[in-house]
């Protein structure tokens, strides 16, 4: 039996990335030494750094002026860092569910921060857009796919100051305009690579701003600096990531990656709008096209479990949707074959059809 997993994350990753990198921690290019136990500072791992770092900036065209890093710590460390590094009187934050929320809370400690907009009294079931931006406020951070509620902004905002946002979940599944962000970063975990290492798009002549003294390890112009390498970075997600980078790129880059987004997506939501037994949670012209939320039609709640039981006897795994919306989640990743989605809805006919 074929398993699909749509599990949020860690997730789905091609099967040629998984071989490649599992075939390095093996043995390593002509090295003769495992990945996982020579020395970061090699010739051979500065060329895997060197040309990741050098795929995402053709992946996204990102512009001159910009630097692309590889740090630890996961998108989590990030909401710290980013208002230790850029908030220095006030910044504006856009509430769209617990990862925004969590990034809010931690910018509190550094300053004053302003909830410019929030979907919170909708259970974050939309992403919202009539919203005024402060022009006095340092940045504004941005969440833009929703993992839990299966809601996603894929749109590039014009804003009067600089933007940060937390791209962890949807990142290389559409072409983006990196000239309208002071910054982008997330967990690689999702669309880009396996747990453990997170990524850093940057605007160089952001840093150095705040006139708080900066930890050596919390300070990105350390890691911009020395190339991702000033500590010992996770040389496996690395690679990792290398291999998915290149993959995407064989694919057609992130355009076709877009294609395969909306071919995915179209497909579910289709059925789940159809289906007499599941109804969408996510407001329609906010759904994501990487995490895809559902639950079971008014009268028929007391068939989840069955339906969970049912799904998962035929190879489809991950589908449990988060305690906070309940029912279920398709996670729709870059490596997800349409094939999967397919799989999917033909369970969820086959469901309906036992239940009539």
């Amino acid at each position: 039996m074929k398993v699909y997993n749509f599990g949020a994350g860690p997730s789905i990753l091609p099967q040629e990335v998984m071989k490649a990198t599992a075939d390095a921690c093996v043995s390593f290019g002509e090295t003769g030494l495992s990945l996982m136990e020579m020395s970061h500072r090699t010739p051979e791992f500065q060329a895997v750094m060197d040309e990741a770092q050098a795929l995402v900036k053709e992946l996204l065209n990102v512009p001159e002026g910009y630097s692309v890093l590889f740090v630890g710590g996961g998108a989590s460390l990030e909401f710290c860092m980013v208002p230790y590094n850029f908030l220095e009187k006030k910044a504006a934050y856009v509430n769209t569910g617990v990862w925004a929320t969590k990034a809010e809370k931690e910018a509190k400690l550094f300053g004053e921060v302003i909830e410019i907009a929030s979907s919170a009294d909708k259970n974050f079931t939309y992403i919202p857009r009539d919203y005024e931006i402060p022009t006095d406020a340092d940045y504004l951070h941005l969440t833009s796919n929703n993992t839990i509620y299966g809601t996603e902004l894929r749109e590039d905002i014009d804003s009067p100051i600089p933007v940060i946002c937390d791209m962890s979940s949807d990142i290389f599944s559409r072409p983006v305009d990196v000239s309208k962000y002071a910054m982008i970063y997330g967990g690689a975990q999702k669309n880009l690579s396996m747990a453990g290492v997170t990524f850093v798009i940057v605007k160089d002549d952001m840093l150095g701003k705040v006139s708080r003294p900066i930890p050596t390890m919390i300070n990105y112009r350390t890691h911009v600096k020395k190339g991702s390498m000033f500590n010992t970075p996770p040389v496996v997600p690395i690679y990792c990531a290398l291999q998915t980078l290149k993959w995407i790129k064989a694919q057609g880059g992130v355009k076709e990656m877009e294609r395969r987004a909306h071919e995915r997506a179209d497909l579910l939501y289709a059925e789940i709008d159809r289906n007499s037994m599941f109804r969408g949670t996510a407001r329609e012209d906010s759904r994501s096209l990487m995490n895809i939320t559902f639950v079971m039609a008014e009268g028929k709640e007391e068939l989840a479990a069955e339906f969970l039981t049912y799904a998962k006897a035929q190879g489809m795994v991950g589908i449990k949707g988060h305690r906070d919306v309940g029912g279920f989640r398709a996670s729709c990743y870059n490596a997800m074959p349409v094939e999967g989605v397919q799989a999917l809805i033909k369970c969820m006919q086959e469901f309906e059809a036992q239940h009539k």
